[in-house]
């Protein structure tokens, strides 16, 4: 198996540009110690400057506390001798593109640094395996594409060479997921999986005012209509560099063809060394012609890169996504448009460049269903079955699709008998950040609680299947986990967080309250009191206190969770709950919401004995739904009498009062609108 779980000591990056220096911020600012490389002293402090100011504003937009800052600080040093790169276990380069240059700083990053020492290239021009070859250790050279800005964007796309080895590879990858990156996997072909599309998707915009199709600022209008994007491509060129997208067209025309090969006009105002004009009227009328040829660029390419198994469809879909910003990938874009429509415009876009049929786009169309995309997935290694929800852009919510395929991979392990324990992940920054709430305020509008009902009552049969498996069910929260995703961490066996791992429970905060088992099986983890301080409150609940009021059983270091997962998925044996002795920290609270209804609590009434903490969560609990906490409090008391099973089926019973009520739409209409004024209804 490879090793993905040993701690980071150290790791470096070799170029302080702004590439460099936020790739070194980021690794920093997930607690991992960096040097900064470059060619002397002064390049080498000013990437620290760099650094220091990018953090600096982020203390102005209140994404940092100035300690914190200090601290990502106190992880960074810098150097000009690659000697002191020997004990490095990762080595980042990220200089300009040149080919000759790369090597050779490669050849020097080989004898310089120690023989585990994996090398890693930041290009978007060249081949991995082309670098590796400059090296005596090929099978520890990989390819890390980050995005600008890197400290920001949470997308990497992660290469193997030729020779790259499969542990070299999986502790590349679970670095980038420690430092709270989104990595899709992609080839070593040209492009990669992103810059593929994304390319010739600004290289056809130019072409498109070549022809006259539109100005500037239409062209730029059509694409944001087309593609529900906030910026246009000559926007979009203006921010990261025209240049850029000049030098990246040619290396594309060059390795794949002519249609990939600049625009003429694209050259011509590179050396004007000036960015694009992006005044003028807009013309509305011109926006379907415009926005269908960049459509068909972009779902063409993506088409031809997944036919030459560069990356997957949901890999590809998910780079735009998350890459990109864009609302919807090429995959789910021809979805959108129908596939239909999207084989007349590949048919119309290969007809104009002289290209070959988009392939899939073809077989798809041909088969008249749209594409199908692989939300949760199941690996099954040395025993245990790892099940992933892969939606990192979504925060990995729950909707219909995640449920039917989170059920068939749970039953496809439970049913192997290679399997001997479960492990539950989710991809990205987030276990499962709850249920989709569109889904939730579509079927209100359209009076179809009904819908939510059905939705519930599945996810309530998966859960009790979860929890009843008869092999070890571990949930690996290394993210946030709200809501349905709580809920689902319940069903397991032990639940295993890490210092980026949170709790919560926001449901009547937004009109709602937990009905895939929240009610009932926090209750049974840490008791009826402070079940209600966790549901009435949506206090999130970190890693150490988690484990230490019994609502999750181990914390972990995040460099070693993967280690510790199997080895509890491959150990555990059944589980006897017994709630734990509330923790001297939250006796008051437990006696606070043990002692007073959810009515007195949030009217003010309760008496908090002039205890500021209580009185704060009192004043929580005044912003909720009436109606929702009315529910919920009925719930866990009669759950409490009861047992686990009734009170699922009350959690069912209940559906349809809470989801017809004024309250419930209004909250789950709130989000990110502010504070819901509930009415009780």
């Amino acid at each position: 198996m490879a090793e993905k779980s040993r701690t980071w000591n150290k790791v470096a990056v070799v170029g302080g540009g702004n590439m460099g220096s936020g790739i070194a911020q980021k690794i920093a600012s997930e607690g991992v110690p960096v040097t900064l490389v470059d060619l002397d002293d002064e390049k080498v402090a000013n990437g620290l400057e760099r650094i220091r100011t990018t953090l600096q504003e982020g203390v102005e937009r209140r994404i940092f506390r100035p300690d914190q800052v200090e601290a990502i600080l106190a992880r960074v040093s810098g150097t000009s001798d690659l000697s002191d790169l020997a004990d490095a276990d990762l080595v980042i380069e990220a200089i300009f593109e040149d080919l000759d240059v790369k090597k050779k700083l490669f050849r020097d990053l080989d004898s310089k640094c120690g023989e585990s020492t994996i090398l890693a290239t930041n290009t978007s021009s060249f081949y991995v395996r082309d670098l590796a070859e400059a090296t005596e250790r090929p099978d520890r050279v990989v390819g890390l594409h980050y995005f600008f800005h890197p400290a920001k964007n949470r997308l990497v796309e992660v290469i193997p060479g030729e020779a790259t080895s499969a542990d070299t590879y999986a502790r590349s990858w679970a670095l980038q997921e420690l430092i709270g990156k989104t990595p899709i996997r992609s080839a070593d072909a040209p492009g990669f999986v992103v810059n593929r599309y994304f390319v010739p998707w600004l290289n056809e915009a130019v072409r498109l005012l070549d022809e006259g199709a539109g100005n500037i600022a239409t062209i730029d209008g059509a694409a944001k209509s087309a593609f529900r994007i906030g910026m246009g491509p000559f926007e979009l060129m203006n921010v990261t560099g025209v240049p850029i997208a000049y030098h990246a067209a040619g290396t594309l025309g060059r390795q794949l063809g002519r249609f990939y090969s600049p625009a003429d006009t694209l050259k011509k105002q590179v050396d004007s060394k000036e960015n694009w004009n992006l005044d003028g009227e807009i013309d509305e009328t011109k926006f379907e012609a415009i926005g269908d040829r960049l459509l068909s660029v972009a779902i063409y390419v993506a088409s031809a890169l997944v036919s030459e198994k560069v990356a997957s469809i949901e890999e590809t879909d998910i780079g735009a996504r998350v890459g990109l910003r864009w609302a919807l990938g090429p995959f789910e874009l021809a979805n959108r448009i129908g596939l239909e429509k999207a084989q007349k415009l590949t048919r119309d876009l290969a007809s104009r460049y002289d290209l070959p049929p988009a392939a899939l786009i073809e077989t798809q169309a041909e088969s008249g269903r749209p594409f199908e995309f692989e939300l949760v997935t199941l690996e099954i290694e040395g025993g245990v079955g790892t099940i992933t929800i892969r939606r990192p852009d979504a925060m990995n919510a729950l909707n219909e699709e995640v449920v039917r395929q989170l059920a068939a991979r749970f039953t496809e392990a439970e049913a192997n008998d290679e399997v001997r324990g479960i492990v539950l992940d989710g991809a990205g920054k987030a276990f499962v950040a709850g249920a989709d709430i569109r889904f939730f305020v579509k079927n209100i509008k359209a009076g179809q609680v009904d819908k939510i009902a059905r939705f519930t009552k599945t996810g309530q049969d998966l859960y009790r299947q979860i929890d009843q498996c008869r092999k070890p069910v571990i949930a690996k929260l290394d993210g946030l986990s709200l809501g349905g995703g709580s809920e689902l961490a319940l069903t397991a066996d032990c639940i295993v967080m890490t210092d980026r791992g949170m709790m919560g429970f926001p449901e009547t905060g937004i009109g709602i309250y937990p009905g895939l088992g929240g009610t009932q099986r926090t209750r049974e983890r840490v008791g009826a009191s402070l079940t209600k301080y966790l549901l009435y409150t949506g206090d999130m609940i970190d890693g150490r206190t988690a484990v230490s009021m019994g609502l999750a059983d181990e914390f972990v270091d995040r460099a070693e969770v993967d280690g510790r997962v199997r080895e509890l998925a491959l150990s555990v044996g059944p589980q006897s709950r017994e709630v734990k002795p509330v923790p001297e920290s939250f006796q008051s609270i437990a006696k606070f919401f043990g002692d007073n209804s959810m009515e007195t609590i949030r009217k003010g009434e309760a008496d908090a004995g002039g205890d500021p903490r209580l009185e704060k969560l009192a004043k929580k609990v005044s912003f909720k739904a009436p109606i929702a906490l009315r529910i919920t409090e009925e719930l866990i008391e009669k759950g409490e009498e009861a047992g686990l099973d009734a009170g699922l089926a009350l959690e069912l019973e209940n559906l349809d009062r809470i989801f017809r009520s004024k309250d419930a739409l209004t909250g789950l209409t709130s989000l990110g609108r502010g504070r819901p004024e509930f009415q009780d209804e």
